[in-house]
C-alpha cells in the first residue's frame, strides 16, 4: 500500500539531501503505544509511518536505517511463515503477514505480523480482520529476519479524528467492528501522509492527509464514487488500496475499492470538511478485494500493478486512465463483467502484497501451488 517508483528513486539518489533536513527532529522518545499495525509505508530519512486503526493515530518511527543501498539483485525467501514462526516460536499456520514495505533507502523490507491465521474463516475477510498486527519484522538483502523492537525510540504520533466506531459491527464480516477500516491503506507522499479508510460520519468512507513533520492540522474529506458492479454511488465503502498519480499534469489519487471500481480524485479538491465525488474509470470485476498498488518503469515507460484475491495481476497504462470518460452506467448481469479502462493480466496469481524493491525488481508475497508463502522478486523488464 502506495509507493511511487519515482519516490523510490530519489530517495536512493538523494538520501544525504533528504537527511540533511532532519524530519525527526521534533520527535520524542519513548515507546508508542501501538495496538494495531494497519498499514506501513515509508518517508523521507527513512522514516517509516505505522497507522493504527485501534488507536486512532499515525505514528512516525525513526528506524536507524539509512546507509544507502544501490543494489540491482532480487531477493527470494521461500516459505517465509514457517521462517518467521521458527523467529517467534510459534508454527507457519498461524502466522499472518498484514503489510509490507521497503525503505527505499536502504532495500531492508519490514512487514508487519500477527498469530492469527486459524481465525480465518471467510474469503472475504483480510488480515486486519483477524488479529491486530503488534510484530515489525525487518529481513535485509540476504533474507535473513530481524525482529524489530518498538520499546524506547524515537517517534512521532498524529491521531485520525473521529474514527470508525468500535460499537458498530460490520455488515457482512460476523464479530469484526468497524474500527478495524479506519485506516484500510497510506501513503506518504510530497511531505503529507494520506490515509484511507472509514469515519465515524454518515458519509462514512473517508480520506485524511496529514501534514508531515506532524503538527495539529488533519484534513478530512469524505468520498463518494459510481460503483458499477453495483449500479449505484456508494459512500460507505472504504478505499482498499491507493497511490498518488498525476493525470493531465494534475496531481490525483489513483484508488480501488472492493468489487472492484477503479476511481480518480483530484488532490486539490482534498479539504477538510468536504465531500468528494470520484470519477470512475473501470471497473476491475466483481467479487474482488483489490490488495496492493505500485508504479514501476519499463523502457522508459510507466505503469500501474495492481494485486487482487480473486484476478490476476494487473498492468494498467496510465495514459488509458486520462483518456477515459467517467462510467456511470451499471454492468450487465450477463457480462462483460469489467469496463473502462483496458489492463493487461499477468500469470501471476496469489499475489497479496506488492513493493517496488529496486529499480529492477517488484518485490511481492505470493501464495505458491505448494501452500507455501514466498517472497518473489519479479523483473520490471517482463512486467
Amino acid at each position: 500500500m502506495k509507493k511511487m517508483y519515482w519516490y523510490m528513486l530519489l530517495c536512493v539518489l538523494f538520501a544525504g539531501h533528504l537527511a540533511a533536513k532532519n524530519y525527526s527532529a521534533g520527535f520524542m522518545n519513548g515507546s508508542p503505544e501501538i495496538k494495531s499495525m494497519s498499514a506501513l509505508a515509508f518517508g523521507p530519512e527513512g522514516i517509516l509511518f505505522i497507522s493504527d486503526s485501534k488507536s486512532a493515530a499515525v505514528f512516525a518511527i525513526e528506524l536507524d536505517d539509512k546507509a544507502p543501498n544501490a543494489s540491482k539483485e532480487k531477493l527470494e525467501v521461500k516459505n517465509i511463515e514457517s521462517k518467521i514462526a521458527s523467529l517467534l516460536g510459534t508454527t507457519a499456520d498461524e502466522i499472518v503477514i498484514h503489510d509490507l514495505a521497503v525503505n527505499p533507502i536502504s532495500q531492508n523490507t519490514y512487514i508487519s505480523v500477527s498469530r492469527g491465521r486459524t481465525n480465518w474463516t471467510s474469503a472475504w475477510q483480510l488480515p486486519n480482520d483477524l488479529e491486530d498486527a503488534r510484530i515489525l519484522l525487518k529481513i535485509n538483502g540476504a533474507g535473513e529476519f530481524e525482529e524489530v523492537s518498538l520499546e524506547n525510540i524515537s517517534y512521532s504520533m498524529a491521531a485520525i479524528p473521529d474514527p470508525a466506531s468500535s460499537e458498530k459491527e460490520h455488515r457482512w464480516k460476523k464479530g469484526v467492528t468497524l474500527r478495524v477500516d479506519t485506516v484500510t491503506d497510506m501513503v506518504y507522499n510530497d511531505g503529507k501522509v494520506y490515509v484511507a479508510g472509514l469515519s465515524n460520519e454518515e458519509f462514512a468512507s473517508t480520506l485524511r492527509v496529514i501534514p508531515f513533520p506532524f503538527n495539529d492540522s488533519v484534513t478530512s474529506t469524505s468520498l463518494e464514487i459510481y460503483h458499477a458492479a453495483h449500479g449505484k454511488y456508494e459512500t460507505h465503502a472504504p478505499v482498499r488500496t491507493f497511490l498518488p498519480y498525476t493525470f493531465d499534469n494534475k496531481p490525483h489519487l489513483l484508488a480501488s475499492y472492493l468489487c472492484t471500481p477503479l476511481v480518480t480524485f483530484p488532490e486539490d479538491a482534498l479539504k477538510n470538511g468536504a465531500h468528494l465525488k470520484g470519477k470512475t474509470v473501470a471497473e476491475l470485476g466483481y467479487g474482488n478485494y483489490p490488495l496492493d498498488m505500485v508504479t514501476y518503469q519499463k523502457e522508459g515507460k510507466e505503469y500501474i500493478l495492481i494485486a487482487n484475491t480473486r484476478r490476476a495481476l494487473m498492468r494498467i497504462d496510465p495514459a488509458d486512465i486520462e483518456k477515459q470518460e467517467s462510467i456511470t452506467t451499471p454492468i450487465s448481469d450477463e457480462g462483460p463483467f469489467t469496463s473502462g479502462v483496458p489492463f493487461t493480466q499477468f500469470p501471476s496469481s496469489g499475489i497479496q502484497q506488492l513493493d517496488n524493491l529496486n529499480e529492477y525488481y517488484v518485490l511481492v508475497l505470493q501464495r505458491m501451488p505448494s501452500g507455501t508463502l514466498d517472497l518473489v522478486s519479479l523483473s520490471t523488464k517482463r512486467l
